[in-house]
C-alpha cells in the first residue's frame, strides 16, 4: 500500500479529479495549502532578507494499493503539468496500514 501526496496548482484540481475519477481512482482527499518552492528567489531589501510570498496550492492524498501506484502519478502528472515552474511535486510514501473506520478492516482491502 501506497500513500501518494500531490502538491499541484489551484487551477488545475478540477481537471486532476475529472481525470482521477475517469481511471477509477474516486477516493481522494483534498487540502488547501500555501507555501514556496526553489523557483521564488529570497529579496534584498535594505539590507535584509525578505521571504518570497506564499503561493496558494492544492494537496491531493490518496491512499492506494501498489497496482495502482503507476496510474495515479501518470494522471496526475499528464493532466497537472504545464511544463512552467511551479507545477508542483509527488511524494510516494508506503502506508504501513489502513483501517477503515466503519467496521475496524484493516489492510488493502480497507483503502
Amino acid at each position: 500500500m501506497k500513500l501518494i501526496t500531490a502538491i499541484i496548482r489551484d487551477n488545475k484540481l478540477e481537471d486532476v479529479r475529472e481525470a482521477l475519477i475517469q481511471a477509477e481512482i474516486t477516493r481522494i482527499t483534498v487540502n488547501r495549502v500555501a507555501g514556496h518552492g526553489a523557483a521564488e528567489d529570497i529579496e534584498i531589501y535594505r539590507g535584509r532578507q525578505i521571504a518570497p510570498a506564499l503561493t496558494s496550492k492544492v494537496e491531493l492524498k490518496i491512499a492506494c494499493n501498489d497496482e495502482f501506484v503507476d496510474i495515479v502519478k501518470n494522471t496526475i502528472i499528464e493532466t497537472a503539468r504545464t511544463g512552467e515552474q511551479g507545477d508542483g511535486k509527488i511524494f510516494v510514501q508506503n502506508l504501513e496500514e489502513c483501517i477503515r473506520i466503519k467496521n475496524g478492516e484493516s489492510g488493502s482491502g480497507a483503502i
